[in-house]
């Protein structure tokens, strides 16, 4: 017994719907992996800027400590 034709347009546009949508999400899926990897650069980065901060400025400071004329 084969479905109304009803059926199988409804079938199609459903494929068609979830080929989208796995295009989609891999397109995303690319974004976020751009995305993650921009970021660890950004942070190692940031953790080298500090280094070279710290070794300037005579090593690790913290933010509540006075400022040296008090």
């Amino acid at each position: 017994m084969h479905p109304p034709p009803e059926a199988d347009a409804r079938i199609t546009e459903l494929e068609i719907r979830i080929a989208y949508q796995d295009k989609l999400i891999q397109d995303l899926d690319d974004v976020l992996r751009a995305f993650t990897r921009r970021v660890e650069i950004l942070e190692r980065q940031l953790g080298d800027l500090r280094g070279q901060l710290e070794t300037l400025s005579g090593g690790p400071q913290t933010v509540d400590e006075p400022p040296p004329h008090y």
